[in-house]
Formats: C-alpha cells, structure tokens, sequence
C-alpha cells in the first residue's frame, strides 16, 4: 500500500522535528516525564500524524484542514519551549536548533497549502 504522506518532504522534515524534540527532553527533571515533557512529546508527534492523516483523506479541503493543525501543533511546542526555558529546564542556545526545525516545518507547512488552495 502506497503512503502518500511518506513522499512529503515537509512530513519527512516533522519526523526530524520529533527526533531533535525528543533527544531535548531527556535533559528535563524526571519530575517533568509526565507532564511537560509527556504534552511536548505528544504535540511533536501530533504534528507528524496530522500531515500523514491530512494527505490520506478523501478531499483536498480536508487535507488543508490537517495542515492547519499541524501548525497549530508547532505553535503549542514552541509555547512549551518557552515554558521550558522560562522554568530554567534548558538554556535557550539548546532551542536554536529546534527554533530553526519549527520555523522550516512552519514554512513548508504554509507552502504545501497555499499550493491547494491554488489548485482548488
């Protein structure tokens, strides 16, 4: 069966997002494990999943509509970041590389559906 999310790059780039995200929360408090770093590790994945989900439905709107959520879904990340570092959980040199992640999965996500809506 043929995926149709696996040969989206801005999905291939949501999984690097997930793996960078997840290598960071290893540094947080064990006291954090089920609370921010379960929802950031929740919300990284949601967004992966919801372009994969988005690019198997029946409709392009609907697509569009998965794609609106999965930005919604960097913005929550990007706010438990802020969270994060305002805690003193990690230095804000340690969010440059998942910042620039975001922003390119943000921007491929804008792309890919400015380009439906053309289409439609």
């Amino acid at each position: 069966m043929d995926k149709p999310h696996k040969k989206l790059n801005v999905w291939k780039e949501s999984i690097s997002l997930v793996i960078l995200i997840y290598d960071l929360v290893k540094r947080f408090p064990k006291n954090e494990e089920y609370g921010l770093v379960s929802q950031i590790k929740r919300t990284a994945i949601s967004i992966a999943g919801n372009i994969a989900e988005g690019a198997a439905r029946q409709t392009r709107r609907e697509f569009i509509q998965f794609l609106y959520i999965a930005r919604g879904s960097i913005s929550e990340v990007d706010t438990y970041f802020e969270i994060a570092s305002r805690l003193g959980y990690i230095p804000p040199e340690s969010i440059a590389a998942i910042d620039k992640k975001m922003m390119d999965v943000d921007k491929m996500l804008t792309g890919l559906i400015h380009s439906l809506k053309r289409r439609s």
